[in-house]
């Protein structure tokens, strides 16, 4: 059962929370640099404000300069997208949840994990030796036990008695015709 957390989402929490995510340093201007108080632009889709840079004129939103500049998403949606994706959701399911194109979904889905493998670090472990006890938490579990013969194995070096399911056969040759 699919639930829908988008209408129980604050959308003022959900923006700062992104502003915090994507602008650590706060947010600035991504021409200049400036961050001496952005004045408000436009308000059409709070609580995504669009700025204008005091210095250079020019207008952004937390969005832009990022991976998400273009996106027309809410906050509560980007923040749904980037847990489903780090918790392995599949693509199908978080489209259904926050009710978006599954192809489109699935193409920023590939940016996304393709911007975060380029960005992890590729550096050899400090270690010579890496204990990997519980990297892959199902390796080698079965989900059922294996099924088991009715009859017990033959002892080693004997033939066994020959195939049970075959009975008496007619005889090879043309079928149902007569010579």
């Amino acid at each position: 059962m699919d639930f829908p957390l988008l209408e129980l989402l604050d959308p003022d929490a959900c923006y700062a929370r992104l502003l915090r995510l994507l602008h650590p340093g706060g947010l600035a201007c991504p021409r200049c640099g400036g961050r001496d108080r952005p004045a408000v632009h436009r308000r059409h889709r709070a609580p995504v404000l669009d700025y204008r840079c005091r210095a250079c004129r020019r207008v952004f939103n937390a969005y832009t300069g990022t991976a998400l500049g273009g996106s027309h998403k809410t906050p509560a949606q980007v923040l749904l997208i980037l847990r489903g994706i780090a918790q392995g959701v599949p693509t199908a399911r978080l489209a259904r949840e926050l009710g978006l194109d599954r192809p489109k979904l699935l193409a920023w889905r590939h940016r996304l994990q393709g911007l975060a493998e380029r960005a992890q670090d590729h550096s050899p472990l400090p270690d010579r030796v890496a204990e990997a006890d519980e990297l892959y938490r199902n390796a080698g579990e079965k989900r059922r036990p294996a099924p088991r013969p009715g009859r017990p194995a033959a002892a080693a070096g004997q033939q066994e008695a020959g195939p049970r399911h075959l009975g008496r056969r007619p005889p090879a040759g043309p079928r149902g015709r007569r010579a």
